[in-house]
């Protein structure tokens, strides 16, 4: 058998055979500049071996390797640390892509001894000649080190950072969540997701599944949205993913803005497809062609489809769940009108609803505005956007776009009409409109509301929005206590239900209620009611708040009336907070020397513009360096640290007679929102 097919073939159920060497398989991240792209460091050693930091860095030739996280692992091998073995070590990373340090003892031993690698999805036991010819077959340089020479030398311990001590929380094993949200945010969100178990990580990088808790907020969404598009006639209707080269290159403007995130289907079991098929990184080329067949009048206009769909974009940035990844969830509206006033009508009714998404729904708030030329989507004629705010990083984030398409789109794809005035006159290309939001809004909603405790989820698109509690029972409370406390429960939890109040219960006897507490907090659920023997005697149920834990004591006469106000009272106030943060860090600048300052203040920026693209370059280039002007140091999960144009906002403050441009001596046409952003 191959060696690949032995790989594939890795199975947990065969026993180790006898005389077996163990060996362990590690994976280490070196200090690495944040804008510098880190390059692994693969160890493979036997499980007896001791294997010091001191040694590897030597070996590698690089500074302080520390065990790598998840999500580098999971960047460049496509699986997690405990799913990581040789297999995933291929070709495509040689030539200095990797590292990789091999104990001399594997290297320089018997050829035909046997060792045995072992990962989550199983194990494999193959001599060590095989290993070695398959490592020379990746074309990976090994570095074969003695570590025990190694170990024998005195080594310095290096102590951890402040930073990442002061990160940790002191009772995180208490709340689960081990980080502090100020301090290390990007482990702090990869936390609240997966311990709230909004999603879990694929064995495709860049893919991520979404859990029931997720998902529910993403149909809360849809109800709510279909019922405002189709008010307007919007019909939903679904397009094949696939896509012709052929066609998707028609629009050149349009393939240039997504040409390095399109993903190619080129094979079919072993055979090589004549013409490649694109997966759709966006619909316009996929539904226009049958836009034309369709539209022959203008009586058949306006033409309002929508489709709740998957794309992919391949993209090679960091991934971060539900905000760059490669495949995501989203809607995308297509319309085709007879005039420019029309398509510009639904553009900002659409905008609008996005808007209430965010602010009604999400308790997130957003600016709407128009994106610069520069930023605007790619073939389209304007771009409207709602602009979102994370307050821990300072950044601006872009929750959803609305674009007008002018006629570029129906020339390129012959979608005319003849004119409402005659035959005799000339034929009429269509306006059209494309409008867009995805499964983002969940991750911008996680940012904004929770906390270290947890996950905090608006009501209005919580998938729970109560969870009841049965408290107080003891190895002293009878069996007829514990049932009337169950039974008044129950009851509880079918009134609630019938009042159309989302709700559930914890009957989970083998935990205590102290732990389903910590639990249900960390999963973000609304309002807790707890109901006991206390509580039954004075009739009542204590409701305790998960925005701000307050507790309320509510009559088990008045739950039908008094628990929706308490859910419509979390929604106002996670929007007021949230809202109270935004304006605050939304700052006019309107001098250069104050641009720089303000913004690594965690603001964004209003500021008076020229409306040049060069001068909007400027901008950004300048603004990615500090006050001395060095360079400044880049986060690697951050795409843009110079503060690039979030949109021209509709609520202009007024420009002074005068207003030169923040940045150049031209004069301001308008203030600009700028902002470092995801």
């Amino acid at each position: 058998m191959s060696l690949e097919s032995s790989l594939a073939a890795m199975s947990l159920a065969t026993p180790s055979p006898e005389g077996v060497l163990s060996t362990k398989t590690l994976v280490f991240k070196p200090k690495t500049a944040k804008t510098a792209t880190p390059i692994p460091i693969i160890v493979v050693a036997l499980t007896e071996t001791q294997t010091p930091g001191g040694a590897i860095a030597k070996a590698a030739g690089f500074k302080e390797p520390r065990l790598a996280k998840d999500d580098l692992i999971v960047e460049f091998f496509g699986c997690t640390a405990k799913e990581f073995s040789i297999a995933n070590l291929t070709d495509a990373h040689s030539e200095g892509k990797i590292k990789l340090v091999v104990d001399s003892k594997i290297v320089e031993g018997d050829k035909a001894a046997e060792l045995e690698f072992v990962c989550q999805t199983g194990k494999l036991v193959l001599t060590t000649e095989t290993l070695l010819s398959y490592f020379k077959s990746t074309g990976i340089e090994i570095i074969a080190t003695d570590f025990s020479a190694e170990a024998a030398a005195p080594t310095v311990a290096v102590p951890k950072t402040v930073a990442a001590v002061d990160a940790k929380l002191d009772d995180a094993k208490l709340i689960g969540i081990t980080v502090d949200k100020e301090l290390d945010f990007s482990s702090w969100y990869q936390q609240i997701l997966t311990k709230g178990e909004m999603l879990d990580y694929y064995d495709v990088s860049g893919c991520y599944i979404m859990r029931p808790a997720s998902y529910a907020v993403w149909e809360q969404i849809q109800e709510w949205f279909n019922k405002k598009i189709k008010a307007l006639g919007v019909q939903n209707a679904y397009f094949p993913m696939f896509v012709s080269s052929k066609v998707l290159e028609r629009e050149k403007d349009h393939i240039e803005g997504f040409a390095p995130e399109v993903a190619w289907v080129t094979r079919a079991g072993s055979s090589e497809l004549e013409e490649p098929i694109a997966i759709r990184p966006t619909s316009e080329t996929v539904m226009y062609p049958y836009y034309a067949k369709w539209i022959r009048s203008h009586r058949d206009l306006p033409l309002k489809l929508n489709q709740w769909n998957s794309v992919v974009r391949w993209e090679f940035k960091h991934p971060q769940p539900f905000l760059r990844t490669r495949e995501f969830l989203w809607q995308e509206g297509h319309t085709a009108h007879l005039t420019y006033e029309e398509a510009n009508e639904e553009v900002l009714q659409i905008l609008d609803y996005y808007s209430g998404i965010y602010e009604e729904l999400l308790a997130v708030p957003v600016v709407k505005g128009k994106k610069t030329e520069k930023e605007k989507f790619a073939g389209g004629l304007y771009t409207t956007t709602c602009e979102g705010y994370i307050p821990t990083t300072g950044r601006g984030i872009q929750g959803a776009t609305s674009h007008c398409l002018g006629q570029n789109f129906s020339k390129m794809f012959n979608i005319t009409v003849e004119s409402p005035e005659g035959p005799d006159k000339p034929k009429i290309n269509v306006w059209q409109n494309s409008w867009g939001l995805s499964t983002r809004v969940i991750g911008v909603m996680v940012m904004i509301h929770s906390d270290n405790k947890g996950l905090v989820i608006p009501p209005r698109v919580s998938q729970n929005q109560v969870v009841i509690i049965p408290v107080g029972i003891t190895a002293k409370t009878t069996k007829e206590e514990e049932d009337s406390i169950y039974a008044a429960c129950k009851k509880l939890e079918a009134r609630l239900r019938a009042s159309d109040v989302r709700v559930i219960a914890d009957y989970r006897n083998n935990y205590s209620p102290g732990w389903k507490f910590s639990d249900w907090e960390l999963k973000g659920l609304p309002v807790r009611l707890e109901l006991g023997p206390k509580d039954l005697k004075n009739n009542s149920v204590l409701a305790v708040r998960r925005d701000n834990g307050q507790k309320v004591s509510i009559s088990l006469d008045e739950v039908e009336t008094k628990v929706p106000e308490v859910l419509e009272d979390i929604q106002a106030s996670l929007f007021a907070n949230a809202k109270a943060k935004f304006d605050s860090h939304r700052v006019i600048v309107n001098e250069w020397k104050d641009f720089v300052p303000t913004l690594n203040k965690k603001n964004v920026i209003l500021a008076p513009w020229c409306g040049v693209e060069e001068c909007e370059d400027d901008i950004k280039d300048a603004s990615s360096k500090k006050d001395d002007g060095e360079e400044e140091e880049v986060d690697e999960k951050a795409p843009s640290m110079g503060a690039k144009s979030l949109c021209i906002p509709f609520e202009q403050p007024e420009l002074a007679p005068g207003q030169k441009c923040v940045k150049c001596d031209k004069a301001a046409i308008n203030y600009c929102m700028f902002g470092r952003s995801y």
